[in-house]
């Protein structure tokens, strides 16, 4: 299925035909297909799936889509597709929407989703609260696999995942239960006699990125949401961590390439919105640069006897502001998996203490020989080799450090990426280049 057979379909009026081919179609793909379609023809089509799909497919669907596709659907039917969307999906759409079109929504969808939707919005965006369903499996300890498995069968249509179920008693979680569990006991067994009562689980404002590490670290398909007195109010999903994950990914990238960060698409972002993401760091940096004029300016004597020092400036910063990149990308990626942690800033200080003696000796002898065979001129290269060791070192210290203790400061460490750490090593690496120069030159 293209959208030039839709298209073709929908313009015959051949609407049997087009309902046919959506059946068996994925959602995402379905979604991917809608998001294509003119506006007209958008419309006709969704219209033309089955309720529990069209929800789906909203889902996967565009936010800037989603917004226009609501203006051309009756009020029934935006109740209808919100009734059956999973809670935690509507909550994010919602999210997005200005509040009298979240209060149009609300008014036309019956009380109980309209509770569920109200109770997560009022959860900080950030927060395990922002991003859980309340679409999930209760047992009681004292069912029995089979009553356990004829709720299931009961209710499981509507929950999230059926996989993993929570036992519960006077809404207190006491444990979790897996489906395969249920499967392989006798039907007479007590789930009291098969939860487990050891789980991994989070609380309703915790970090949202925190959780989603969580489903990550321990292989996870969900995990409970609990209020401060222990009770179970929702589910966080992989699929969801996954959708958090995205956007923190998304957000650092955006942070360490100097710009603020955007949720937007880049198609559907405008160009004056694009120029205001970038330009504020752009000017800082500027602005940060001209430390580094100021001090080329303070060695003009040194041009003066030896104008070919200059020639050298650009390679040591570009190798100084690399190396510096290098250290850094590793260290707040290490930090945003958890794999490093500030403790550890003395083993990652030393390790990229090591590497840079190892990096600098090789990029030092290389570049001295090439000097001293060109120039003829040992002092020349001496200079030039011994300055690019230094600026090696004081880079990879300083890529390495940053970004830690900036998480030690609760700032985001990928601030503290390319642009940033060049900028620094750009400033040492000139200083180190003329203390160095006028040492050996006495000038």
């Amino acid at each position: 299925m293209d959208i030039k057979e839709i298209n073709a379909l929908l313009h015959q009026k051949k609407y049997k035909e087009v309902h046919q081919l959506t059946l068996d179609s994925n959602p995402v793909d379905l979604a991917e297909l809608l998001n294509e379609l003119e506006k007209e023809e958008r419309g006709l089509c969704f219209r033309l799936l089955e309720k529990d799909k069209a929800a789906e497919v909203f889902s996967y669907m565009d936010n800037d889509i989603r917004k226009a596709l609501l203006k051309t659907l009756s009020s029934q039917n935006v109740a209808e597709l919100f009734e059956e969307m999973y809670v935690d999906d509507a909550v994010d759409f919602l999210e997005d929407m200005p509040s009298n079109v979240i209060t149009n929504l609300l008014d036309n969808v019956d009380m109980k989703t309209r509770n569920q939707i109200n109770q997560l919005l009022h959860y900080s965006k950030d927060s395990a609260g922002s991003i859980m369903t309340v679409e999930f499996i209760e047992l009681y300890p004292t069912m029995s696999v089979k009553q356990a498995l004829d709720k299931i069968r009961r209710v499981g249509i509507d929950s999230e995942t059926v996989y993993t179920c929570y036992v519960v008693e006077k809404r207190k979680c006491l444990g979790i239960v897996t489906a395969k569990d249920l499967m392989i006991h006798d039907p007479e067994t007590k789930i009291e006699s098969l939860m487990k009562k050891e789980f991994i689980y989070a609380h309703t404002h915790d970090d949202r990125e925190d959780i989603a590490n969580k489903l990550r670290k321990y292989g996870l398909i969900a995990i409970p949401v609990l209020d401060a007195e222990g009770c179970i109010v929702g589910i966080v999903t992989f699929d969801d961590a996954i959708d958090v994950l995205t956007d923190e990914t998304t957000e650092d990238m955006q942070k360490m390439a100097a710009m603020m960060a955007n949720d937007k698409p880049y198609l559907s972002t405008s160009v004056l919105q694009h120029a205001y993401n970038r330009i504020g760091w752009l000017l800082i940096l500027m602005l940060s640069a001209t430390i580094t004029g100021s001090i080329i300016s303070r060695y003009e004597h040194a041009f003066e006897v030896l104008p070919i020092l200059v020639s050298f400036i650009p390679m040591l910063m570009d190798t100084g502001g690399n190396c510096g990149s290098q250290s850094s990308t590793l260290v707040i990626r290490g930090l945003a998996i958890d794999e490093i942690k500030f403790k550890d800033i003395w083993k990652v200080l030393f390790k990229e203490f090591r590497v840079s003696l190892v990096v600098g000796c090789a990029l030092a002898l290389a570049n001295g020989l090439r000097i001293f065979f060109i120039y003829k001129d040992l002092s020349l290269a001496i200079v030039v080799a011994v300055s690019l060791m230094a600026t090696i070192v004081i880079a990879k210290i300083i890529g390495c450090c940053l970004p830690i203790l900036a998480k030690k400061l609760k700032l985001d460490p990928a601030i503290m990426a390319a642009p940033l750490i060049t900028t620094i090593v750009d400033t040492c690496s000139i200083m180190v280049y003329f203390s160095i120069a006028t040492i050996i030159f006495k000038i």
